[in-house]
C-alpha cells in the first residue's frame, strides 16, 4: 500500500500515519514511512539544534532541499511496496511558495505523478475549520506554518491540487470527528476499493 497523505496541519496527517504503521506491524506490513521529511524544519526526527538550521535557511537553500529531498522519494516508493508520505509533493507545491521560499513556484509536481507506480493512494484528509481551529489552542504545532485566519484558504488548495491531480487512487478522508484512537477503522474502511488484492488480505486481517 503506497499511501500519500495532503492535507493542511492538524487534519491528523501524523496521526493516521502512526496508526497505519502500529496497524502494519501487528499484520505483518511493514511500512516505510516518511511524515516530516517533506515539512521544514522535520522537527520529527531532527535535533532542536538541527531544526534551527534548518529553519534558519534561505529560500534559495529551502528551495533546493525541499526539491532534492522529494525527487529522492521517488525512488523509495518503487523500492518499498508499502509506503505513507506525509504531504510529500503537493504540500510542497503549496507550502513552499507561501512559507519556504516565497517568489518561487513548484512548477514540477504533476510531472512527478507520471513517475509514481501506478498502484499510489492519495488521500485528502479534510476537518471542520473550527475543529482545526480547536487543534491548534490544544496541541500546538513548534513549528506552526498555517495561521488560524488561513486554513479556509489553504484547505482550497489543498482540494485544487487533489482535485487536478493523476493519480487513479484517490479519496477523501474527513477527521472531523475522528479520535486519535478511532481513526484507524474508518479509514481501512474507507480505503478499500482503492487497494490491490495482495492489500486486502490484510485488510481483511483486520476483521478476525
Amino acid at each position: 500500500m503506497r499511501l500519500i497523505l495532503i492535507g493542511t496541519e492538524y487534519v491528523g496527517k501524523t496521526t493516521l500515519a502512526n496508526a497505519l504503521q502500529e496497524w502494519g506491524m501487528k499484520v505483518g506490513k511493514r511500512f516505510h514511512m516518511d511524515d516530516g521529511d517533506f515539512t521544514i524544519p522535520d522537527y520529527h526526527h531532527l535535533n532542536e539544534e538541527d531544526q534551527q538550521t534548518m529553519w534558519n535557511m534561505s529560500p534559495v537553500l529551502k528551495e533546493r532541499f525541499q526539491r532534492m529531498v522529494i525527487y529522492y522519494h521517488l525512488e523509495i516508493l518503487e523500492r518499498y511496496n508499502d509506503c505513507i508520505f506525509g504531504g510529500f509533493h503537493i504540500e510542497e507545491k503549496i507550502f513552499g511558495p507561501r512559507y519556504y521560499h516565497p517568489g518561487s513556484e513548484v512548477s514540477y509536481h504533476r510531472w512527478l505523478e507520471h513517475k509514481m507506480p501506478d498502484n499510489c493512494i492519495l488521500v485528502h484528509m479534510i476537518c471542520d475549520p473550527d475543529v482545526i481551529r480547536q487543534r491548534m489552542v490544544d496541541d500546538p504545532h513548534p513549528y506552526e506554518l498555517v495561521k488560524s485566519h488561513e486554513i479556509e484558504e489553504v484547505m482550497q488548495e489543498f482540494l485544487y491540487e487533489y482535485n487536478n491531480s493523476y493519480f487513479r487512487q484517490k479519496l477523501e478522508f474527513d477527521t472531523t470527528h475522528l479520535t486519535p484512537e478511532g481513526i484507524l477503522e474508518p479509514f481501512l474502511e474507507a480505503v478499500r476499493p482503492q487497494v490491490d488484492a495482495r492489500d486486502l488480505i490484510f485488510l481483511d486481517s483486520l476483521r478476525k
